[in-house]
This record gives C-alpha cells, structure tokens and sequence, in this order.
C-alpha cells in the first residue's frame, strides 16, 4: 500500500484549484475558503521556478491570471515573487500549503519536469508522503517522479495508463456500485474488491507496484462502463472538473469515488444532502 492519501470515506471531495468559483484560483484566499467549508482534500497544480522554489500554480507563464508575464522556469522566485494572482493574491509556495494544514490533503498536478526533483525535496523535508497523489498527464513526467523519490507515493494514472483502463481494463463482473436511494458508490468504510484473478490481474499488479491508486478523469470519460473497469483493477475514480449539481449527482450514482470541482459550496451542499459528506475535522 503506497499512502495513506486515500484512507478517507468515499466520495472524496476535492476543492479545484482551491475552489476557483469563489475566490482566485490557486490563491491562499481560495485553499482557505475550502479548507474553511470543511474540505479535507484540495487540488492544485506544481511549477518550479528556476532556482528551483515551488508554486501552487497551474499555467507554464504568469500571463494568464498574474499581473505579471515571463515563462515561471525561467525565472527565479525573486522575480516570481511579486507576480499578483487577479492582481491581488501573492502566489503560494506548496511548503507553505503543506505547513498550515498538516492534517489536509493534496493531490498535485505536476505541470512540468522541472519541478520534479524540487517536489521530492519538499516532501522529504516535510514528511509528506502520505499526504498527497502526484498527477501528470505525461507518463514520463510521474517515471522521473518515481525514481527522484526513491519510494512509492499515491499516483494516478497517466493519459496512457486511463486509455488502457477505458479501453482495454475488465469490466467489473459485480456491475456498478450502488448503495441506498440514492444509487452511491460503496459504503463509507468500504474498500475497493481486490481484482480478481485473470487475464487482467499483472496489469493491477502493476499499477499498484507503481503506486497507481486512482483514474482522474474528465465528465465525458467518467462513463459507468469505465468506473467499472477501473474498480475491477483496484483503482479509485476521481472526476474533473465538475461544476454543476447534476452532473455531480450522475456521477456519483454511477460510482465516482471523487470530485473535482470550483463550487465547493454546491458539492459540500449536495453531499450533505446526499449523507455522503465527511468533513475534515476542526
């Protein structure tokens, strides 16, 4: 078992980016919001800037969102440092994230290589490891992760690894999860059914030797056949980016272990609803 980072009742709620919908993305402002509402897991992405200091920050350059531009690996945190998210949320260091929730979760979206071994750095200092799953789209981005850390930390799959699970992955031979009225994935204190086995046991070997715990998808991947397939590999479903009531409802009755989501008012409202909403505790 690589980390605790998934030892959590089901569905997972995760603050997009902070909770982008109400307050600036990736802002101390947005991860204090959600972190306020209860949430115990936030998602945001990883840039590194050339000597080498980590950002919680999604694009390549600051021209989008800061008041600033430049390619971020190409320049130092002193330059960097004075960038404004929405022209008036300093950038912050994921140390820092790490430091003012310890009991909080976080799954990072790699976003490029050179923050790679500066990640391995940062979790090493802190002690980390089983407080975050490591997101890349690019298979040879989480490769290099895996050998800079020298030890296994929750994954999800790449964009390689979900087309294996959507098209090539079992269908569970149990058929899709559901609990109560409302059709929901497993039981809070549930785990997923080990893979059975078959011709499709050593492709869950190894994904779970590579710390491959989860598929993080798009809505229109996240279909029942596929969260079937991906439970019957051992492998949890966390979907993005999910800003409406009723997808979010679709999604979870079809199974959906996790979702992503900007409107972390309407998916803690609806699962509170729903009975499936597991705060984190004050």
């Amino acid at each position: 078992m690589p980390s605790g980072f998934l030892d959590h009742p089901r569905p997972i709620a995760f603050a997009h980016r902070g909770g982008a919908a109400h307050e600036p993305e990736n802002s101390w402002r947005a991860f204090e919001h959600a972190v306020s509402l209860g949430y115990g897991y936030l998602e945001t992405d990883l840039q590194a800037t050339s000597d080498g200091v980590l950002l919680a920050f999604h694009d390549r350059t600051l021209d989008r969102v800061t008041s600033r531009t430049g390619r971020i690996s190409r320049m130092s945190y002193r330059e960097v440092s004075g960038a404004l998210i929405a022209g008036t949320e300093p950038i912050p260091l994921l140390e820092d994230l790490l430091a003012a929730w310890p009991d909080v979760r976080f799954n990072i979206d790699l976003k490029d290589s050179p923050a790679v071994r500066p990640l391995a750095e940062v979790l090493r200092r802190t002690a980390a490891w089983d407080r975050v799953c490591v997101v890349s789209f690019s298979a040879s981005r989480l490769r290099a992760a895996r050998r800079a850390f020298g030890r296994q930390v929750c994954m999800a799959a790449s964009l390689i690894g979900t087309a294996v699970v959507r098209f090539g992955g079992p269908r569970d031979p149990r058929g899709p999860h559901r609990t109560g009225p409302h059709r929901g994935p497993l039981a809070a204190q549930a785990t997923l059914a080990p893979p059975e086995r078959g011709p499709y046991a050593a492709l869950a070997e190894r994904l779970a030797r590579t710390g491959v715990r989860c598929a993080q998808v798009p809505e229109s991947v996240a279909t029942e056949s596929f969260v079937g397939r991906a439970h019957a590999l051992g492998l949890q479903v966390h979907v993005w980016t999910v800003n409406d009531t009723a997808a979010m409802t679709g999604l979870l009755d079809i199974g959906a272990d996790g979702i992503m989501t900007d409107e972390t008012v309407a998916l803690r409202d609806l699962l509170i609803r729903r009975g499936q909403w597991h705060p984190r505790p004050h």
